[in-house]
């Protein structure tokens, strides 16, 4: 008995099988570049919004390092100025989208320090905890240049005198 081993050799099948076959590499040719254009898209979405995410974390930390140096501007301010004269401070940053406002309370024991009502705080009993001030330092951006979404910071801080 002799064995024919036909499976392999396509010598015997007419033209029809080779078209199949060349349509079979078409429609995987094509499937291929779906596939890489799908991952292309999908990264090129993805680096978009991490642009976006390191721009909006770069101007928040930026924010808060302009908040600790308004803080250290302010506290320069009151001891240029007479006790409980500056109230609040409003300025901008050397770069031009960041606004920085700045409210400050007083906080004394002594009644004659401070001599209106909306500078203080409130008033303290023990001579220890006498001049202070309670810093309110607001940082935000809002220019639609510079990002998509507006960033604030608020930082809440009580500095001794």
């Amino acid at each position: 008995m002799q064995r024919k081993n036909y499976i392999l050799n396509t010598s015997h099948l007419k033209k029809p099988y080779a078209r199949k076959r060349k349509a079979f590499a078409m429609m995987m040719a094509i499937s291929v570049l779906v596939l890489v254009a799908t991952i292309m898209a999908l990264s090129l979405s993805m680096t978009s919004q991490t642009t976006k995410r390191t721009t909006d974390l770069y101007l928040y930390e930026q924010a808060v390092l302009l908040s600790k140096s308004a803080t250290e501007y302010a506290l320069l301010q009151i001891s240029n100025n007479t006790p409980c004269s500056v109230t609040s401070l409003n300025f901008e940053a050397p770069l031009d989208y960041y606004d920085i406002n700045i409210s400050m309370k007083y906080i004394y024991s002594d009644n004659s320090i401070c001599t209106n009502d909306s500078e203080k705080y409130f008033e303290t009993i023990t001579p220890e905890q006498s001049g202070s001030v309670l810093m309110d330092v607001t940082i935000s951006i809002d220019d639609p240049t510079v990002t998509t979404e507006p960033i604030r910071y608020f930082r809440r801080t009580i500095q001794k005198l």
